[in-house]
Formats: structure tokens, C-alpha cells, sequence
């Protein structure tokens, strides 16, 4: 007799294979069998019903400690922030701090597991999430993003960015901090090293953060260049501290929005140090009127991938860590409307992402572990279309409870469910 299966998905539909239905087979955590018959019986069957089952979701960029902030604050930093040429960006960094003076880890939580749940509900299973850190936030995001990576073990994995908001030469004692966070478990060093008051300031901030990655071997997450000036150059700073650093693809970039404004001959420059360094770059054109020139970069063969970037908060109204419509949005703002580019942004919030995150076995393969979703749509287009939640969610080969992600989105308690 066959082996028993956990789970065994009937009349799958895969991408890029349109003409048939597929079963896919889950045991011990991972995908055990593809194929148009398994034939193995399953204490947990689900009828995709030709629809298509895919990899999970990934958001290689949520600033999670700030989710649902906003009605905390007024709108001086949305407004600077989507202002023309986005000229005010660093004003709007400036505005939005002012939350972090009643950050309490009490009440951060309470906002990252709604988040969480919701982006478990929406097929999300891998988070990159950013948690500020200088001496008005404190730990105190980091504290709550850590509870919740415990409470959501197994269902939404999260690599917790100890992340420099505001500055690390400019924030006095923000490099302690970081290093207290790596102390406490954090996955991931953070720096935006573009918000800097000089050239050489922002290269020291560059140099500071790879100290603390080198010293805890800990991956790199960067905020760079995220304003409409051309002038600036981190980006390329941090590229060139990968290479020599021996970073190579251990560095993640992210925004690089006054790429945008670059002429041609130095934005080749910056692709062919990007290639060099195999640094990623993670892009949300949905908040923010600049982007990184995302259709190049891939042209190119760069790295790149889409993020949520923010929930409800000083830089960002919407947002509900549904990566299909971030997709959807992106599918708009960079004009990739045709089926072979619907299908890189599809990549762009699956393989593509897990890949920028470091995340090596993110796919529908035998041996993978089972990170899957189940779509109520036969296609991409359709999927995109609707950006609605999967009908099922698998996470490290277990059903996801999506009854019970819902009901925390709505409560934001934890204990109870």
C-alpha cells in the first residue's frame, strides 16, 4: 500500500502548464509527489478544481512595527512624502518619527499580529520585517516583531530587520542599539544610510552596518536613495561594500527611487556593480510617485522583486500584506501588462522575493519544503485580476487555519484564538 499522505491536492492547475491538472502530495513537511495521478491516499484532501496552486507568497519589505499608525498621527508626512519629485522625502522621515516617542511594546503587538494574520490569510508565508531602532523607538518594536516571530512560527516565517530609521551618525548610540537587537535575536542588520547629512556620513553609516553584519554574520537590508535627486549615490556605496566585504548576495537594496532620475551611463554603472555584488533590489512603485526603473533592471538580468513596504501608516494609507495585489498595483505603475510580464511579477512576489531574502528552497518541486497556496483562478491574469485570498494556504506542510488568521485580524489577540 502506498504511503499516507498529510495532504494531497487534486486537479491542480500549474503555471505554465495550461492543458492538464496535476496532484500534488505533502508529507513530513514537504512536497512528496507531482504528478497527474498520485494514486496516495491523504488525511487532508483539497479539490483545486483546475485552479492553480503555486508557491506561497513572499514580502521581502514590510516596515512592521509601524502597521496601523497612522490614526495616530496627522498627514504632514503623506503629504511630504507623495509630494512632487518626492523633493520632501527626508521632511516626511522627520514627521513620521514623531510616532516612535510613544512606542510600548504593548501596543505594537497588537497592531504586528493583525498584520501577521493577514498576511497569512492572503498566502503570505515569509516576511522580511523592518523594526526601527534609535533612541525614541528604543528595542521596543524589535521586542514585539520577535513575540510575534515566535507566536507565528510555522505558519508566517519573519526575519526581524533591526533597522537604523533615523540615521546612524546623525542618531547617536543607534549603532548599540542594533547591536542590542542582533543580542536579542534579530535576522537581519537595517540601514538607510541616503538620510545622512553628507557624503561622508553616509559612506561611515554604509561601513557600520557591515561592521555589525560581519561581526553577527547577519544578512543586510538597506533603505536607499528613496527621494527624487539624482545626486545620490548609496546605492552604489552599498554595492561596492558587498564586493568588498565578500557580501555577495547577503545584501538586499531597497526603494532606490532616485534611480529614476539617473542618466543612462550611470545607471549602467550601478546594474553592473548590482550584478557584481548579486544584490537584489526590492522595489513598491505603490507607495511612492519615483520607483526604481524595475523593466531595465530585470532586462538587465538584475535581481529584483516588489514588497508591501506599509500598512496604514505615515507613508502609506492602504495595504493589507496581500502580495497578489501589490502585484496588481505594479502590474499599473510599471506597465507590465502582458503575459510573460504578469508572470515575472507573479515571480516577483514568490521565487524571485524568497531569493532576495536568502530563502533557498522556495518552489513547486519534490523535496521543497511545502510552502504552497491553493488560487481561486485557472491563471495569472486571473489571479492578478481578483487578488483575492487563496482558497487554501499551506505553510511548512501544515493547513493553514485561515478562520482563525481572520478572526486575529479583526481582534488582534493572539492567546484567545
Amino acid at each position: 500500500m502506498a504511503e499516507r499522505l498529510d495532504i494531497l491536492i487534486r486537479q491542480a492547475r500549474l503555471r505554465g502548464q495550461p492543458e492538464k491538472t496535476f496532484e500534488v502530495g505533502i508529507a513530513s513537511g514537504k512536497i512528496a509527489a507531482i504528478s497527474e495521478q498520485v494514486g496516495n491516499q491523504a488525511e487532508i484532501e483539497i479539490d483545486a478544481q483546475g485552479n492553480l496552486v503555486t508557491e506561497s507568497f513572499v514580502n521581502p519589505h514590510l516596515h512592521l512595527c509601524k502597521v496601523y499608525t497612522l490614526q495616530m498621527m496627522d498627514e504632514e508626512a503623506l503629504r511630504d512624502y507623495h509630494g512632487l519629485e518626492m523633493g520632501k522625502a527626508m521632511t516626511a522621515i522627520e514627521l513620521a518619527a514623531r510616532v516612535k516617542e510613544k512606542y510600548d511594546e504593548s501596543w505594537i503587538i497588537q497592531n504586528v499580529r493583525r498584520a501577521v494574520a493577514q498576511a497569512a490569510f492572503y498566502g503570505c508565508t515569509h516576511l522580511r520585517a523592518f523594526a526601527d531602532v534609535d533612541s525614541k523607538a528604543r528595542l521596543e518594536g524589535v521586542k514585539a516583531l520577535l513575540r510575534a516571530r515566535q507566536e507565528f512560527a510555522g505558519i508566517v516565517d519573519i526575519q526581524v530587520v533591526a533597522f537604523a530609521q533615523d540615521g546612524i551618525v546623525r542618531e547617536p548610540g543607534a549603532s548599540e542599539l542594533v547591536r542590542q537587537s542582533m543580542e536579542l535575536g534579530a535576522d537581519v542588520v537595517g540601514g538607510i544610510p541616503w538620510i545622512e547629512y553628507t557624503e561622508a556620513d553616509i559612506h561611515q553609516h554604509i561601513r557600520e552596518i557591515f561592521d555589525i553584519a560581519v561581526e553577527y554574520d547577519k544578512d543586510v537590508s538597506m533603505l536607499v536613495d528613496d527621494a527624487g535627486d539624482a545626486g545620490l549615490r548609496s546605492l552604489e556605496s552599498m554595492a561596492v561594500e558587498s564586493i568588498r566585504r565578500g557580501w555577495q548576495s547577503r545584501a538586499l537594496a531597497h526603494h532606490a527611487r532616485a534611480m529614476a532620475l539617473y542618466p543612462q551611463p550611470y545607471f549602467q554603472k550601478v546594474v553592473a556593480l548590482l550584478k557584481k555584488a548579486e544584490m537584489g533590489v526590492v522595489s513598491d512603485p505603490h507607495t511612492g510617485p519615483l520607483h526604481a526603473r524595475v523593466k531595465e533592471l530585470l532586462e538587465e538580468g538584475v535581481l529584483v522583486c516588489l514588497g508591501q513596504d506599509d500598512i496604514s501608516d505615515a507613508y502609506y494609507p492602504f495595504g493589507r500584506n496581500n502580495m497578489l495585489e501589490v502585484a496588481f498595483l505594479a502590474s499599473h505603475l510599471l506597465w507590465m501588462t502582458t503575459s510573460v510580464e504578469m508572470d515575472v511579477l507573479y515571480d516577483m512576489i514568490t521565487v524571485r522575493a524568497a531569493q532576495a531574502m536568502g530563502l533557498k528552497d522556495l518552489a513547486l518541486r519534490v523535496g521543497a519544503p511545502a510552502n504552497l497556496v491553493v488560487l481561486d483562478a485557472p491563471s495569472v491574469l486571473e489571479a492578478l485580476r481578483e487578488h483575492a485570498a487563496p482558497v487554501s494556504v499551506i505553510s511548512h506542510g501544515k493547513l493553514v487555519d485561515q478562520g482563525k488568521m481572520r478572526s486575529i485580524t479583526r481582534t488582534a489577540d493572539w492567546e484567545t484564538h
